[in-house]
């Protein structure tokens, strides 16, 4: 018959694939409330409002009138 160990205690992360990342300590693969706030922060700060089109476009509109000025 084959014997069965039996393991109290998992110090590594064995779903992890590399040996650095079995190597952390649990708390490291938690995601934290404040991870979770800050992330939604951040994707607020990147979100282009209108003031961000309206300044995309008057440069792309002047650069390409300029452009075509300048090949006439």
């Amino acid at each position: 018959m084959r014997s069965m160990t039996r393991r109290a205690l998992v110090l590594t992360q064995e779903s992890a694939g590399h040996w650095f990342r079995r190597s952390l300590p649990p708390h490291v693969f938690t995601e934290s409330l404040e991870e979770e706030d800050e992330d939604v922060e951040a994707a607020r700060k990147w979100r282009l409002s209108g003031g961000d089109w309206r300044g995309f476009l008057t440069a792309y509109c002047a650069s390409f009138v300029a452009i075509t000025l300048f090949i006439a």
